[in-house]
Parts: structure tokens; C-alpha cells; sequence
């Protein structure tokens, strides 16, 4: 069963078509890049298979499920923007997870609170931006999930710590699950992907394993992707 399908998957704001007559299925056990210009859609996608946006046409599904609390469940969602309380320690985070999410995996969330050396004392709001964004990626990757979404995961961070970020996902997350990783730094999340996905105005303009476009196309997927959206 796929962990996430759409089919005819459409959404408008106003008259504005952000997503319209998508398809797409992602299986267990994939990474995938979900690539695109600013408007393609790929925040809305996601927003959509969190259920925090309802579809105008067609429907989506999260493990066989349309968006919802069970749905929801299987799922571990990073937003582009922090979306946790900053007056917490990292510390507090980690007790909140652990009494509300019951795949949490405490112990993996204090060994990579450890090897970036973040302090599990330290209030959010006392830690630069690129701490905030480890701390909350860090939240997000030590659940037992089906399916992490991971919008611009690694967009505020050093190059130094991306590795290390990159990594992780791969080392933290179900191999039973789906990573979708929606991203402008191709170049830097193109060596863990199994697959991309191009968005454009919209719609999959291409659906395919990153090996076989590489050989198909004979260029990298960053390469691809600035010829297809060359300005």
C-alpha cells in the first residue's frame, strides 16, 4: 500500500489553482525529493496530507487513510516555519513529545541533542536559528512514523551541519516509512534521494527514480532541474 496517493488532487485558493489534477503514490521505504519553483505547490501538498488544508477536487490519502486524526498518527510533519513553543528547553520538548506521541523515541532524540551539542537546558528562544531548526527536525525524526514531511529541512543551517542533518534522516527514520523532502538545495539532498518528484504550476511534471534519470538524462537532478526551470 502506498503511504501517500493522490489522485486528481486539486486545490484552489480564490481563483489561484495550487495543486490541480494531481497524481502521485509514494512507496515504503522511499526518500523522496519533492522539487519545484516558489508556487509549484509543494508546501500546499503537504499541508494537505497533514489536514491542514482540504482539497477543492479529487482526494489524498496518508497510509490508506484520508487525512485526520488516524492519519495524522502515521505521519511526522516539519514545517518550513518553527512551530514550537520557544519559552521550553529542548528538555521540555522532549517531555511534551513523549507524553503525546507514542512512537517517540526519546532515547534517539537525546543522542542527536548530543552529537550537535545542544543543550537540553537551553530555552528555544535563547538558541540561534540554526539550533531552533535542529531542535525541531530532531523532534520530528525521533517519532516511529509512516510518513515524514519535511518542508525546506535543511534551509537555515550551515553547510557543515547539513551532512549531519542528511544523515540523520536517512539513520532515524522506519524503513517501513516515506520521507518526502521538499527543498531548494538540490545539490546538497540529492545524494540521499531514492526519487524526485518536479512540481510545476501545480501538476508532476516528472516522477522518477533519481539513478535512472541520471542515466537518462546524463546530469545530476540539480542539473535537470535548472534546465527544466530556467528562467
Amino acid at each position: 500500500m502506498p503511504v501517500l496517493e493522490c489522485t486528481g488532487l486539486g486545490k484552489k485558493y480564490g481563483r489561484v489553482n495550487a495543486l490541480e489534477g494531481l497524481d502521485l503514490s509514494i512507496e515504503p521505504g522511499r526518500i523522496v525529493g519533492l522539487l519545484g519553483p516558489n508556487g509549484s505547490g509543494k508546501t500546499t501538498l503537504i499541508k494537505l496530507a497533514c489536514g491542514l488544508l482540504t482539497p477543492s477536487a479529487g482526494q489524498i490519502r496518508v497510509c490508506g487513510q484520508a487525512p485526520g486524526p488516524k492519519a495524522c498518527a502515521q505521519l511526522s510533519y516539519l514545517p518550513e516555519r518553527m512551530a514550537v513553543q520557544s519559552w521550553m528547553t529542548a528538555g521540555q520538548l522532549l517531555d511534551f513529545y513523549q507524553d503525546f506521541y507514542a512512537d517517540f523515541r526519546r532515547d534517539a532524540a537525546q543522542q542527536m541533542l548530543a552529537d550537535l551539542g545542544l543543550d537540553p537546558k537551553k530555552k528555544i528562544q535563547q538558541m540561534s536559528k540554526g539550533s531552533r531548526e535542529k531542535v525541531q527536525l530532531i523532534l520530528v525524526m525521533s517519532r516511529a512514523a509512516k510518513l515524514y514531511l519535511l518542508d525546506e529541512p535543511i534551509g537555515g543551517v550551515d553547510p557543515a551541519t547539513r551532512d549531519y542533518i542528511l544523515s540523520t534522516i536517512i539513520g532515524n527514520y522506519n524503513p517501513e516509512a516515506a520521507v518526502l523532502i521538499s527543498t531548494h538545495l538540490i545539490a546538497d539532498v540529492e545524494k540521499i534521494l531514492d526519487e524526485a518528484v518536479f512540481l510545476k504550476e501545480g501538476r508532476v511534471l516528472l516522477h522518477s527514480e533519481v539513478d535512472a534519470l541520471r542515466e537518462e538524462k546524463g546530469m545530476s537532478v540539480d542539473e535537470l532541474f535548472r534546465e527544466v526551470f530556467r528562467c
